[in-house]
């Protein structure tokens, strides 16, 4: 039996369900959860996602996404991670101004996801993130996540 992926769940990915103004990724998202819910994959998100979330001035729409993430798990905000995102902006992988993106990426590798997940092309789905976040993983001995859309996770036939 194949093993299920750990995949962690940046907030792009609940906010891309109802994203009825972009109708392609939204299609990939349901597309993608319809396998998270089928149990296909092991999925967390943390209290970045949750805080991320409730800044959502639409209040309906919040309600929705907070119960999207509801009964997914959690991984803690550790000062390790937050250690490790402070290093991503030191070196200039994420600007500071989004931090929370390179919080993203450090929960990922600190509790050793298979995945992130992502809709975020800017800053954290694209070749100089993933070469930069793969050089530090390895210079700072951590394993190495992958970092993709949903496109890059679901199942092709």
């Amino acid at each position: 039996m194949k093993k299920r992926l750990k995949l962690y769940l940046e907030t792009t990915i609940p906010n891309y369900i109802f994203a009825d103004d972009t109708p392609e990724k939204q299609k990939i998202t349901l597309r993608f959860w319809d396998e998270v819910r089928a149990g296909q994959y092991e999925v967390f998100v943390s209290e970045v996602v949750l805080g991320e979330i409730k800044k959502t001035k639409d209040l309906s729409k919040r309600e929705k996404l907070l119960k999207i993430i509801e009964g997914i798990p959690f991984l803690d905000l550790t000062e390790e991670c937050r250690n490790l995102a402070e290093i991503f902006i030191e070196k200039g992988v994420i600007p500071s101004d989004y931090e929370p993106d390179a919080l993203h990426i450090a929960i990922g590798i600190i509790h050793q996801m298979d995945a992130i997940v992502s809709w975020n092309l800017e800053h954290i789905v694209n070749i100089e993130t993933k070469l930069a976040v793969r050089k530090i993983a390895k210079d700072y001995n951590y394993k190495d996540v992958e970092i993709g859309t949903p496109e890059e996770v679901i199942t092709h036939d």
